[in-house]
């Protein structure tokens, strides 16, 4: 069924913007219960304006003229709308607006700005960041509907109040399947890539000013799951009958001892094993999310399994160090892992790489700047996360301290 647009004009009056007892007129043009306001730069007493016929009263010529030129607005707001219904244009009240005050419009939509950017970017973006973009389109397209019961609006419309009402829609989104409702954090992440893709249109000329330019992300700040040495220690020692099982563990343990993501484990090949400058064996490979050089040096708990896994039929035809396995089912063996070694820890990989970084590297007293390289990371705060939690080495450090403290004590009684 072909929609109907509803479509009204209405003239009204800001009393709140009164001066020598004159408020200035507007006319309101609603479509589809979607309201924008333009000013028609007359104002008028409020004593001789009537609020239910919107329309000045009285008798005098002065009135007459006003009441005869708010028809005429009327009249060209009305010839706006249906030049848009004949043109098959999208209808909306912005969208009038502009046309009655001769505002350009390029006519680009905020759904070809998406198809535009993840069809004319995807060269330059990795496929997992790609995908999350997907995603955020998926939820765009699911807000235009419920909203503003259509499929597309121009970027022109976008403004401040769209960024809002799109951050309530998805607070308050009620997923179909098994997933729960969205943390603050993803919000937030759906809203930054919006505001990715805005960017992108005002670079591109499509857009005259940022819609986000009064707007501000607000993350939460979580704290990175990690495993303790007993948890690892547990890990480590655990031997599973099924195959499956015990390879996820080992891929686990390899990254606790590597600090390597998931993908970049993955994507490890023979020629990524190298002889660093101390005659030690190194991995030296960039980062496939940042592209950052990583060079680590390898530890004898993760040579043991590189051995284990680099001539398996697998890995041998692929051409990579160990076996290839979804992130998916790796992440569903990892929670059968953590109940049987009875770990109550929501044990995914990317909990490995957080392990590196605390339990295996900062609480033996590696210097974070040499953990912060390992990890990839190009910014020393993005390693300092993990240094704020790692409550075992300040403990051993005030212990030391206090060692310490307490030896010059004892040589001054001494000394005394």
């Amino acid at each position: 069924m072909k929609k109907i647009n509803t479509f009204g004009i209405q003239f009204v009056i800001r009393k709140h913007r009164i001066k020598d007892d004159k408020a200035p007129i507007y006319a309101r043009v609603t479509v589809n219960r979607e309201r924008a306001e333009i000013s028609i730069k007359k104002r008028i007493h409020v004593d001789n304006w009537n609020n239910g016929r919107g329309m000045a009263k009285g008798k005098s010529s002065e009135i007459g003229k006003l009441n005869s030129y708010l028809e005429q607005i009327r009249s060209q707001l009305t010839e706006c709308y249906q030049e848009l219904v004949i043109n098959k244009e999208i209808v909306t009240p912005e969208a009038i607006k502009n046309k009655f005050l001769g505002v350009e419009d390029s006519g680009e939509t905020l759904k070809g700005l998406v198809e535009y950017h993840n069809t004319g970017m995807d060269s330059n973006l990795r496929w997992g960041t790609l995908k999350n973009y997907k995603t955020t389109e998926k939820y765009i397209e699911k807000f235009l509907t419920q909203k503003f019961k259509r499929n597309d609006i121009y970027l022109v419309e976008l403004n401040y109040k769209f960024i809002t009402d799109f951050e309530h829609f998805l607070r308050k989104y009620q997923p179909e399947d098994h997933h729960l409702p969205m943390g603050n954090n993803t919000v937030m992440k759906h809203i930054e890539r919006l505001r990715k893709m805005t960017n992108l249109a005002v670079r591109l000329g499509w857009l005259d000013k940022d819609p986000f330019v009064a707007y501000r992300l607000s993350f939460k700040r979580v704290e990175r799951e990690f495993l303790t040495q007993l948890e690892l220690d547990t890990i480590k020692k655990k031997q599973f009958k099924i195959e499956r099982l015990q390879y996820v563990k080992d891929l686990f343990v390899f990254s606790c001892y590597t600090g390597l993501s998931y993908i970049d484990v993955m994507n490890l090949k023979p020629n990524n094993i190298r002889i660093g400058i101390d005659r030690m064996t190194w991995i030296i490979t960039q980062r496939e999310k940042t592209t950052t050089p990583v060079r680590i040096p390898i530890l004898s708990l993760a040579q043991v399994l590189i051995d284990k896994y680099k001539d398996h039929p697998r890995s041998v035809n692929k051409g990579t160090i160990f076996p290839n396995i979804s992130n998916q089912k790796l992440n569903s063996y990892l929670k059968e892992i953590a109940d049987v070694c009875e770990i109550d820890k929501n044990l995914t990989f990317h909990v490995a790489r957080h392990t590196f970084a605390t339990t295996v590297t900062l609480t033996n007293g590696v210097p974070i700047e040499s953990v912060s390289k390992m990890l990839g990371h190009t910014d020393l705060k993005t390693t300092q996360i993990y240094a704020k939690v790692v409550e075992k080495k300040i403990s051993d450090d005030m212990a030391n301290l206090e060692e310490k403290l307490s030896g010059k004590r004892s040589k001054k009684r001494k000394s005394k």
